[in-house]
This record gives structure tokens, sequence and C-alpha cells, in this order.
């Protein structure tokens, strides 16, 4: 692999351990994967926050970079951790798990990272990405976004690489940093066009099942908003190693595909997306918890879940939460009012999937999210129950005895 001189007085520690360090974890990944040379990036995105997944491993690591001056070079951002961090005392956890998260934040901090502690950075108000912007993103259902609906350029990057990648402010070139492998490999036919937020969600976790790794182009959606592909691609990225989608007609590198070379492709009906929802449901059993907001809820989903709860209460019986980033929270205060007056509550900082359920006595969770509905019973040791948004707010405000 070709390094600039610049970039080989780095590695040889002229800049310093910390530089010279994420320099080692980037060039050795550059090797792995035959890049030819390394590429600037404009932006990272980090996972590997929350205590409850990493544990206390990577401190010592993070200790280090600090104490060796690493700050990160560009625009960088933090994953959600287990918890709501301005709602800790009602999470029921230790003192040693709230000051152990808390000391790794302060940690990302003192390396420039900031503490957004959410799965959809794209979002934010000051994190501009274009079409062709080369990345680093470390979060998976990210990763399927920026690549697929903004055009961005980013692997499916772990958390070390991701935080290397922005402290020396590059990447190494290979995979879909380069054009040709950013090209679909098989098409899905579509027969029955979702609609909801849900089924998106759930034709991602059918599609990716059977993708692998391969990049899919997916025919017969004539509409899709931003928020639906979201779903899409969190799907995708939770049962694949997919890392990009195209959408023929939609999506921003999608409009010069010619389908008709493909020989690989597979037709979706109604009856498989109705058997995902039964595959992504462990129980029939009356939830504890409904769940909407993975990934994180935009501005207009939070809109749509207000509007729905105005003038409902939800029922005594179970905990309605809805899960979003600061930044939208901040941007959405009358909304906010509107979901907290139900008896709903507005989760920031944190991800179901990450989250401290067990402390909670969480047993059963209804969610709308292809995604939770997947990763939950695994990762959270509880039972889920796939549904629709609407399907969750209904049962949300509907007395226990009318189901």
């Amino acid at each position: 692999m070709f390094l600039t001189a610049k970039e080989e007085r780095i590695l040889d520690g002229e800049e310093g351990y910390a530089r010279q360090l994420a320099m080692k974890i980037v060039v050795k990944l550059g090797d792995i994967f035959s890049a030819d040379k390394l590429i600037p990036i404009t932006a990272a995105h980090i996972s590997g926050a929350s205590y409850k997944t990493i544990g206390d491993a990577p401190i010592a690591f993070l200790e280090d970079l600090v104490k060796n001056g690493a700050r990160a070079t560009v625009k960088a951002t933090l994953n959600p951790i287990g918890f709501d961090l301005h709602d800790y005392k009602n999470w029921s956890l230790s003192q040693t798990v709230i000051e152990k998260q808390k000391y790794i934040i302060h940690l990302y901090e003192k390396l420039s990272i900031e503490p957004i502690l959410s799965c959809t950075p794209y979002v934010l108000e000051n994190f501009h990405l274009s079409l062709g912007d080369h990345i680093a993103f470390s979060e998976s259902s990210a990763c399927v976004y920026t690549n697929s609906v903004i055009g961005a350029r980013t692997n499916r990057e772990g958390g070390p690489s991701a935080l290397a990648s922005a402290i020396i402010g590059k990447t190494a070139n290979y995979g879909l940093h380069i054009t040709e492998m950013r090209q679909p490999k098989l098409l899905v036919e579509v027969e029955n066009p979702p609609k909801e937020y849900a089924e998106f969600g759930m034709l991602g976790t059918y599609v990716g099942r059977l993708a692998r790794d391969n990049i899919p182009i997916f025919q017969g959606i004539r509409n899709a908003t931003n928020n639906q592909l979201k779903y899409l691609g969190a799907g995708l990225a939770s049962t694949g190693m997919v890392a990009m989608f195209h959408m023929l007609g939609i999506t921003p590198e999608a409009k010069e595909i010619d389908v008709k070379e493909y020989s690989e492709k597979i037709t979706v009906s109604q009856d498989e997306l109705n058997n995902e929802l039964n595959k992504l449901s462990t129980t029939d059993n009356v939830p504890d918890l409904i769940f909407i907001g993975c990934p994180h809820c935009s501005l207009q989903e939070i809109q749509e879940i207000a509007a729905y709860l105005q003038n409902k209460k939800v029922r005594d019986d179970l905990k309605l939460w809805v899960c979003t980033s600061q930044e939208i929270k901040k941007s959405a205060q009358q909304e906010i009012k509107t979901i907290e007056n139900s008896g709903a509550k507005v989760i920031c900082d944190t991800c179901i999937v990450v989250a401290y359920l067990e402390q909670l006595g969480i047993k059963t969770m209804m969610t709308s999210s292809a995604k939770a509905a997947n990763y939950t019973p695994h990762f959270c040791d509880i039972d889920s129950v796939m549904n629709t948004v609407q399907g969750c707010l209904e049962t949300a405000t509907t007395k226990l005895k009318d189901i």
C-alpha cells in the first residue's frame, strides 16, 4: 500500500505515539483488504460506547490515547450507551455502572468525539454529508443509510478502526470507497410495496438473510421516504453483512443501473413479509414495554407519534418508550410534551439493543423496529412482539381487558 511521506512519518512515530497507533490500525486494515492507498475522510462515527457491551476492556486503550494527546481531526460523533444519561436515576443501576459509563464518555470527549449518543448522526444540523464524501462509520444502520440514501462512502468499520480514522483523518481505500465495489449484485423484486416503517424493516431483515454481504437493488417500490429507507437499511444490516442497498429510481446511485443484466434475483411476496412478522415475534404474550425508535426517531416520526397520542393516555400496566436523540428532543419540545403528557416516556442517549432492560424487569417488548425485534431476544434475554407503529400505539393506549 502506497503511503505519502507525511503518512510514513506518522507511521514512524514522528507525530507522537497516539497518531502512530491510529495509523498502524488503519494501515493494517488496508493491508488485510489490499487497499492501494489512504484517502481523507470528512467525518467519523464511533460505536463501542456502552459500558454494558464493552465493559472495562477498552478503558485503558482510551486512557492511553488521551494521555498521549490524541484528538479527532474530523467531525466525529459517538453511538448510544446503555441508559439515558439525563435520567439515569430511574434505571435501577449501580453507582459503579453509572460512574464507569460517565468516565468512558469523558474519555471520548477528551479525544474530541462529540457525545451525541445517537445512532443517527446524519440528521444533526451541523453534520453535513454529501454524495461521494468518504467517511468512517461503525454503526451498522448508519453505514447503510449514509452509503445508500446519502451516497457518502464508508465500510462497516469497527469501533477502534473508526476511532483511528477520526484521529488521523484518513481511511484505507478499499471496499465501498471504490465505485466498482458499490455495484449491486442481487435484484430484489418486491411484489407488494411496503408502506409502513415496520414493513420496510421486515423487508430488510428478510432480504438481509438472503443477501449476506451482497449489495441488493430493490425494484417495485416507486416511492419511499428517507425514514422508510432508514428502517429498510437497519433491517438489512441486522440479519446480514449488508452495508449498502440501491432502490431503482430513488437512491442516488441507482438511476443508471440496468436491472435486466442480473441473473441472481429474488422475489418478495406478501407471504414472505407475513412470515417475517411471525419470525420476529417470539411470543404472543402481552408486552411490559412498547418501544419505538430503533434507529432513533426523526423529527417527523416524533411529530407523527405526538399527533396520535394527542388526548390519549398510556395504560397503567405497561411502559411506552419513544427513543430519539437529544438534538431532536430539543427541537420538538411541544411534541415531546404531548407524548409525555400521555404517560409515555421519551428516551435519549441509549438504544434498546444495548440498554439495561434486565434491571427494569422487562420480560416482553413490542416494537415497530425489525432490527430491535431481531436483536433484543439475544442481547437482552427478553421476548419480542413485532408490530406497526400504529399497532404499537393502539396497544399502548388500549385497556388490557379490551385486547
